[in-house]
């Protein structure tokens, strides 16, 4: 099954490895470029989409609508401030024993996770705590005591 891959699809898998963090589709076309390897941007998506298909190749979307690829080596968590886009990954993972539950208990096998938690990071939060956390802080610790006081 493995070997079904295209050339592409080889480039594309080993570029990716080179990289310790996600990069976009557009990324991988320009540096496949760089190294005078021309695959067109079609062909990236649909190498993409069958190293995906296959388990080889994660993608994460941001909130920005925009999707990083990377290599599926052990899953990698993140921590995505919401402000810069600042991605830092953990290293523990939460989730493994409930994997392997769900693997036994439906009879699927899980290639890979992904685990992200959306806030903002210590360099965005004194101007983000200042404007509008507090009141949301404020309103939702209030939200069940509300009811009975009144």
């Amino acid at each position: 099954m493995k070997s079904d891959r295209t050339r592409s699809q080889e480039r594309i898998l080993q570029l990716l490895k080179q990289f310790d963090r996600g990069i976009s589709a557009q990324d991988i076309y320009v540096e496949l470029r760089t190294r005078n390897e021309t695959v067109g941007l079609a062909t990236v998506y649909r190498a993409l989409e069958s190293l995906k298909l296959e388990g080889s190749v994660q993608g994460r979307t941001l909130s920005t609508g925009e999707s990083l690829y990377s290599c599926v080596q052990a899953d990698r968590h993140h921590l995505t401030c919401l402000h810069c886009g600042e991605s830092i990954p953990i290293d523990e993972c939460p989730v493994e024993q409930l994997e392997q539950r769900l693997e036994s208990l439906h009879r699927f096998k899980i290639y890979y996770h992904t685990l992200e938690f959306f806030g903002v990071c210590l360099a965005c939060a004194p101007t983000e705590v200042n404007n509008n956390d507090k009141n949301r802080v404020a309103h939702s610790h209030h939200h069940h005591s509300h009811d009975q006081s009144e």
